[in-house]
């Protein structure tokens, strides 16, 4: 008995290994081999290779025959069988948009392959789970599973996965734009491409889709056809809806628009056949940006096919980190309650079959159920108002903290005004005691005079008096929630302040800071409707931002030879060009990584020391600029030079 069990498991993995390779011209064969089985553990294994077959050109199968494996798997507690069809699935799940449940199902087959120390299994697992990092734009993660997979690979060596594990690699190189890593990548795998010629495929888009990046428009269509050719040979749609829609994409930037529409239109088609939201959004939202500038009732079509791909893939977009981790898991029990009154359900359904007696009792069930449901919506909706009282807090606290910034530097300028009163208040104390005795000698012109200074003095002190009071509801305006009214404002004279009101709340908390500042105002740039305080919070920001980049610089020991002195800069501009007004801020800093450029703007991230930023600032800086104001916040920086932030509002 113990030889036969033995037998069985070798000839299931047997047949796993042979199936990283299948295509859907290998269907046939394998529904034959299917027919023909004898064992529970061939027939899985079958049917996950079919699954793997059918994932091109005939998802829904592919989903029936996994999931079929997956139950008779757990039935007879085959764990490599269940490893195969949790990892099929986890690739129909990614194609179809659902990217937490795919990475779920990821997770549970390398879990379930490492307890069986079974290498093979945990390669493939490792392989699936960064790819759907990849997907999201985790890119790093994705890498590190990847790395793990090829170690494994060196003691338990696979041609095919080997190929497939630095595929992967060089698509995570070339999302991070690291060309020349991606390049390298592929001239390891290319070697096996003799061997596994159904690679040459996406192996053609990968070389057009770095093509691309490097401007080379023509030599990336040539590659694209090459790509296009090999799917259309190989009846593979998926490949060939990925394919059209980043073709269509460079026709476009090439100016040759029917062809762009010709090849969208084909990506679409076949998205929408499989059913792949991804290709769907991705294609859909090309037609709509085509379209917008001839046809806007297309336009808005495809926009509208756009739109609900990308809800099916990423629903509401997420402003906080912290409240998106707490819906996903609120969802996730819901969809667990969810399943549960289902099943529920589905019983008592049948039991009405058993006789008008019982429907009563049932139908009593079905309204209590009914109510319980709506005691854990209630609860739900209760759940998402905290979340949204926390996200509110979360800004006010960040607000609060710049205004804190703001405070040493309002001290500082308040100072400055209040001196001036108080010295001319003293002098024309003086000066009236001076008057009276004039008064007292009888000599009135002498004592007229000492009266002419006195006014002066008051003058003065009433220009300072309402210097300081300015201060003052500057910084009561930038405390308060904003009121959303827009109004005329002077944006030099706004900038001008800021920078000022920055530079002495450094030097308040840090006697020794010290940095040029530089201005450049256009003088066209005149006033601007916008929600004043708002903005001033985005401008206080970045020169924060840049204050603090400069002397983390200059603070550093490695700044360049001895022989170079470092001389801290920041510069603030402005430029009215056309419809818009541009307010740049510049430093000349250690600049931002290349690594992290493309997450600045998410909630809570910050390249700050723990303690010395919340990841806040620019998120909401962003949102002001973009939701508030119409308009957009670009960066550019280059590492060890510096950094420059540029504000576009609409005039």
């Amino acid at each position: 008995m113990k030889f036969i069990l033995t037998a069985l498991t070798m000839t299931g993995w047997l047949l796993f290994a042979a199936a990283q390779q299948e295509t859907t011209n290998d269907a046939p064969r394998l529904l034959k081999e299917l027919a023909s089985a004898t064992t529970d553990t061939a027939r899985i294994i079958l049917k996950c290779r079919l699954g793997e077959a059918y994932r091109s050109n005939n998802p829904d199968t592919s989903f029936i025959l996994a999931t079929e494996a997956l139950d008779k798997s757990k039935e007879i507690n085959f764990r490599k069988g269940e490893v195969r069809s949790k990892i099929v699935l986890c690739v129909m799940y990614r194609e179809k948009g659902d990217l937490p449940y795919a990475l779920e199902l990821g997770l549970d087959a390398l879990r379930i392959a490492e307890k069986e120390q079974y290498p093979y299994g945990q390669i493939y697992a490792m392989i699936r789970v960064a790819n759907i990092y990849i997907s999201v734009r985790d890119v790093e993660k994705g890498i590190s599973y990847l790395n793990k997979a090829d170690e494994l690979l060196k003691t338990s060596y696979d041609a095919y996965q080997w190929v497939v594990v630095h595929y992967f690699l060089a698509i995570a190189y070339e999302q991070l734009n690291e060309l020349d890593a991606a390049e390298n990548q592929m001239k390891i795998y290319e070697v096996k491409l003799q061997q596994f010629s159904d690679w040459h495929l996406v192996t053609s888009r990968l070389k057009a889709n770095i093509a691309v990046k490097r401007n080379q428009l023509p030599l990336a269509i040539k590659y694209y056809r090459e790509s296009y050719a090999q799917g259309m040979t190989e009846a593979s749609l998926r490949e060939t809806s990925t394919t059209c829609n980043a073709m269509a994409s460079v026709f476009k930037k090439l100016g040759q628009i029917d062809s762009a529409i010709l090849y969208a239109k084909e990506g679409l088609r076949l998205g929408q056949q499989l059913d792949y939201k991804n290709r769907i959004l991705a294609a859909s939202s090309l037609l709509g940006d085509i379209y917008a500038e001839t046809d806007p009732t297309e336009a808005v079509k495809y926009y509208k096919i756009a739109s609900a791909a990308k809800d099916s893939l990423y629903g509401v977009q997420k402003v906080l980190q912290l409240q998106s981790s707490t819906i996903k898991e609120q969802e996730r029990k819901a969809e667990e309650e969810a399943s549960r009154i289902a099943n529920q359900n589905k019983i008592k359904q049948w039991a009405l079959l058993g006789g008008i007696a019982l429907f009563l009792v049932v139908a009593l069930i079905l309204y209590r159920n009914n109510k319980q449901k709506q005691k854990t919506n209630k609860a739900l909706e209760a759940t998402l108002a905290d979340l949204r009282t926390t996200q509110s807090q979360l800004v006010h606290a960040e607000k609060m903290a710049s205004l804190g910034e703001l405070t040493a530097g309002i001290a500082h300028e308040i100072q400055n005004p209040l001196n001036f009163v108080n010295n001319f208040s003293e002098v024309s104390n003086e000066l009236i005691d001076e008057m009276k005795s004039e008064l007292v000698t009888g000599n009135k012109q002498l004592a007229t005079e000492i009266a002419d200074d006195i006014k002066l003095n008051l003058e003065k002190i009433n220009h300072h008096g309402k210097r300081a009071d300015a201060i003052v509801k500057g910084m009561l305006q930038h405390s308060r929630s904003s009121s959303g009214q827009k109004e005329l404002t002077d944006i030099n004279a706004l900038c001008d302040e800021y920078l000022r009101l920055a530079y002495h709340g450094l030097r308040a908390k840090d006697k020794e800071f010290n940095a040029t500042m530089n201005i450049d105002f256009d003088s066209n740039a005149e006033t601007i409707n916008i929600i004043s305080q708002d903005i001033g919070r985005v401008v206080l920001n970045l020169i924060n931002n840049a204050f603090y980049a400069v002397n983390e610089k200059a603070l550093s020991a490695t700044i360049a030879p001895a022989t170079v002195k470092y001389e801290p800069t920041v510069t603030v501009s402005t430029k009215r060009n056309n419809s818009k007004l541009e307010i740049k801020v510049a430093d000349n800093g250690n600049g931002i990584p290349k690594k992290v450029l493309d997450k600045i703007f998410q909630p809570f991230f910050t390249t700050k020391p723990t303690g010395q930023g919340t990841g806040l600032g620019l998120s909401l800086s962003y949102d002001i600029v973009t939701k508030g104001h119409g308009g957009d916040i670009k960066v550019n920086t280059k590492e060890n030079e510096g950094t420059e932030f540029t504000i576009l509002l609409p005039v």
